[in-house]
């Protein structure tokens, strides 16, 4: 009896959540969000570019940043991106 009213407690709890997830995902239907920036610089030192974006969509999220710089020393730069998709089969 016990672990009875365990499992429906756990349940109680846990359908809300259940619940919300399953509205979340059908939110995402239609959903488009993008932001973007960058800049450049030239001047006696040097040159640079820099730019940083994100994405949601129904298909995924993405992020992406970078900077490419070139001076004297030569050109150096870097990049780090991530993202996640999904299946609203």
């Amino acid at each position: 009896m016990r672990a009875f009213k365990r499992v429906l407690a756990v349940g109680a709890l846990t359908a809300p959540l259940v619940i919300g997830c399953a509205g979340l995902a059908s939110a995402t239907e239609g959903l488009s969000a993008d932001f973007g920036k960058g800049g450049f610089m030239a001047n006696q030192n040097g040159a640079g570019v820099a730019a940083v974006e994100s994405a949601v969509s129904p298909d995924g999220i993405s992020h992406a940043g970078f900077w490419i710089m070139a001076d004297d020393n030569g050109v150096s730069g870097s990049f780090a991106g991530s993202g996640a998709t999904w299946s609203n089969d």
